[in-house]
């Protein structure tokens, strides 16, 4: 059987892609996050892709651990994804030694045929492994926790012998560069060229996947706007953790235990919001198909 078919991020995005609803991906810090975000996909029977920075793995190195153990005995499938790795001895010590299911390759800091070149030898040695892979293709500018700027690189929206490209490279998802940006956007907001994102999933036609970063301040509809034009990997961070972190600030004073409760159902109530947005409520039941990931989990609510 290949590995492919047992690949938990691949399964869940090409079910989504197929359903034409998006999944989020979503940023985890401590275990409460991690908490909160299994119980909202438990809730709404939906997948859930749960990331780390590599900073993580050097600040909280259980954290790997924690997520792992969350998903694996959770009632819909979650996937343990590796953001912006941009090390590659890191990358291959995470392949060789760490329980995730896919990395995201990102050399998108070096001049396009270096990008390419690591990009796909990394490639290799993560599906050697059975760990699927993400690339960025243009450049997304900005920087966030511990990600390399790009901003002494010019701005370079994607163009579709891009897409070629990294095709060729054996990456299985590809995040563009269509206006967005990772960290936060100026008072006018995000704004996307929405046709080029949608050019991008057509070339793309069915080889890969398409990602979406740099959601800061997005709001419900660009968010849909953005799965309908053929996103179905939604990268989350301050999106739906704001809530969590204007609540613990809020209410520093409380005991920590009613604080970690309460800081959980109010992350665990933007999750489920956000789930409700990007069209993955009640998937599980909808992708249950033969031979499926899907299949191991319940159909009834829990």
């Amino acid at each position: 059987m290949s590995w492919r078919t047992q690949n938990k991020t691949l399964q869940i995005l090409e079910a989504a892609e197929k359903g034409r609803y998006g999944v989020l991906a979503a940023i985890v810090y401590n275990v409460e996050h991690i908490t909160a975000m299994v119980r909202a996909a438990e809730n709404r029977r939906s997948p859930l892709i749960l990331q780390l920075f590599p900073s993580s793995l050097i600040q909280t190195p259980s954290l790997v651990y924690a997520a792992t153990a969350a998903a694996k005995t959770a009632s819909v499938p979650i996937s343990i994804h590796l953001d912006h790795a941009q090390d590659a001895d890191q990358i291959q010590y995470v392949a060789d030694h760490l329980p995730v299911d896919s990395v995201m390759v990102d050399m998108s800091h070096y001049e396009e045929e270096e990008n390419l070149a690591k990009t796909k030898a990394l490639r290799e040695y993560c599906h050697a492994r059975g760990i699927s892979v993400e690339a960025e293709t243009g450049r997304i500018e900005g920087g966030e926790d511990g990600i390399m700027d790009t901003g002494d690189l010019a701005g370079i929206l994607t163009k579709e012998d891009e897409v070629e490209k990294f095709i060729a490279a054996g990456v299985d998802f590809l995040a563009p560069s269509v206006g967005n940006v990772h960290g936060d956007y100026p008072p006018q907001g995000p704004y996307l060229d929405m046709e080029r994102l949608q050019n991008i999933f057509q070339a793309m036609n069915g080889r890969a996947r398409l990602v979406l970063h740099g959601t800061n301040d997005f709001s419900p509809e660009l968010t849909k706007a953005c799965i309908e034009a053929g996103v179905t990997k939604v990268n989350v961070n301050k999106l739906v953790l704001d809530p969590w972190h204007e609540y613990t600030r809020a209410n520093a004073q409380k005991p920590l235990t009613q604080l970690m409760a309460e800081g959980m159902d109010v992350l665990t109530a933007s999750m489920k919001r956000w789930m409700d947005i990007v069209g993955s409520s009640g998937q599980v039941q909808s992708h249950m198909e033969k031979g499926s990931i899907y299949n191991q989990y319940p159909s009834d609510d829990p």
